[in-house]
């Protein structure tokens, strides 16, 4: 464009007047990541059990990593607005939630509702809002985008403390997270738009941001704008695909087995720290460097597998509801603050490795590995009742690979020559 300005690195920017209503975009998409969040959350931790349970939410998992990539490519190419894109994912994820309540052991109408629309439904939302926050922000797109995928793991609080406190009423509280879902969502749709191309903010300079040799110590930008397809062939974006797939396979397999132990507290702060974590690791990776923060979340994640599963050998039964130790409450927090911050850090890898230009299109199929994550996390919760301490341990087998990997990835399209 004529009137772009363009940085060092050839990166073109059009700043432009701050909208008055930014903020309140920013908590719209917040709240609609909340409300959506009993989908994948409650579900693991109150109707996952075994057999059917379990399948449903694999094939949930499927749907939703799924449904972000063409729902992002469409909304990016000017062929799907914010608005309708939005609109249907409030229809599908109300749907979703309310059959999740109401389906019972009809099984096909669960499939069809639950696992299938809320799937697809929970993707366009969990899509849509993260592109919409980024292109708001690019300043610091990194850390918004972090808070509001934060509230997609504690939103599912509510809904677990009534479940816990009132077993009988888990039809019931699904119904209402359903209505919740399509009143907040549905508001979200009215509300939310996505910035102009290369919108910046006037009130910062672009050229001085891209050259603070402070941030880019830390968080270094891409050596070039990377395609889709020149992505594809790096080494860097199967490594970050393997990563979300092993940790989101161990992340979603704790709040199964965490549940089964019948601790609804523990449940409860599991879910909180998983949404919480990933702000408080974005904070962190911006001081210290995505990299070293992505290593030490899986090492927690790891090590929460690794307490939870002394608690096993320590003779407390979790799968059959006996008696709960320290060990127990210290592996949920280490399980807790590990098991969500990784899925902002790999987004923000995405657009440190790749740039911003097809952040979005990139980061999509690198999400899309979660569909491999959920078959992970169902194989994990099927072999916990008969082996729960072997489960555990194979799960933080799964953490901990990735994590002594992550130090090592390093940005593509540099000659190997130069040191990292």
């Amino acid at each position: 464009m004529e009137n772009a300005i363009r940085d060092w690195r050839g990166r073109a920017y059009l700043p432009g007047p701050v909208p008055a209503d930014r903020t309140r975009m920013f908590r719209l998409a917040l709240a609609a990541m909340a409300a959506i969040s009993p989908l994948q959350y409650g579900f693991a931790a109150l109707l996952a059990r075994e057999g059917a349970g379990l399948t449903l939410l694999a094939v949930w998992i499927t749907a939703q990593a799924a449904g972000a990539l063409p729902a992002l490519h469409l909304v990016r190419r000017g062929r799907l607005g914010v608005r309708p894109a939005l609109a249907a994912g409030a229809a599908l994820t109300a749907a979703g939630l309310a059959t999740a309540g109401l389906a019972g052991a009809a099984w096909p109408l669960a499939l069809a509702g639950y696992a299938l629309l809320g799937g697809l439904g929970a993707g366009l939302v969990y899509g849509v809002c993260c592109e919409v926050v980024a292109s708001w922000y690019p300043e610091r797109a990194a850390a918004r985008v972090g808070l509001i995928t934060g509230a997609f793991g504690y939103g599912a609080v509510p809904l677990l403390v009534w479940a816990g406190l009132a077993p009988g009423a888990t039809p019931a509280a699904f119904v209402t997270a359903a209505v919740v879902a399509a009143v907040v969502v549905g508001a979200a749709a009215r509300g939310l738009r996505a910035a102009p191309a290369l919108w910046w903010p006037e009130s910062l300079d672009p050229r001085t941001h891209a050259l603070d040799a402070a941030r880019l110590r830390v968080t270094p930008d891409a050596a070039r704008q990377f395609l889709l397809p020149q992505a594809l062939r790096t080494r860097a974006l199967p490594a970050l695909a393997l990563i979300l797939t092993c940790a989101g396979a161990v992340s979603v397999f704790d709040v199964i087995v965490v549940a089964a132990s019948g601790a609804w507290a523990a449940v409860a702060l599991l879910v909180a720290l998983n949404g919480a974590g990933r702000s408080l690791a974005m904070r962190c990776s911006e001081r210290f460097g995505r990299r070293r923060t992505l290593a030490a979340v899986l090492g927690s994640l790891a090590l929460g597998q690794l307490l939870l599963a002394a608690e096993m050998t320590a003779g407390a039964d979790m799968t059959a509801g006996a008696g709960h130790g320290a060990l127990l409450w210290l592996g949920v927090v280490a399980a807790g603050l590990g098991g969500g911050a990784f899925y902002p850090l790999l987004a923000s890898l995405v657009r440190e490795f790749f740039g911003v230009e097809r952040h979005g299109e990139i980061h999509a199929v690198v999400y899309s590995a979660k569909a491999l994550a959920g078959v992970g996390a169902v194989a994990l919760a099927a072999a916990a009742p008969a082996a729960p301490a072997s489960a555990l341990l194979a799960a933080a087998a799964l953490a901990a690979l990735p994590a002594l990997a992550a130090p090592r990835l390093r940005l593509p399209g540099l000659p190997a020559t130069i040191p990292a």
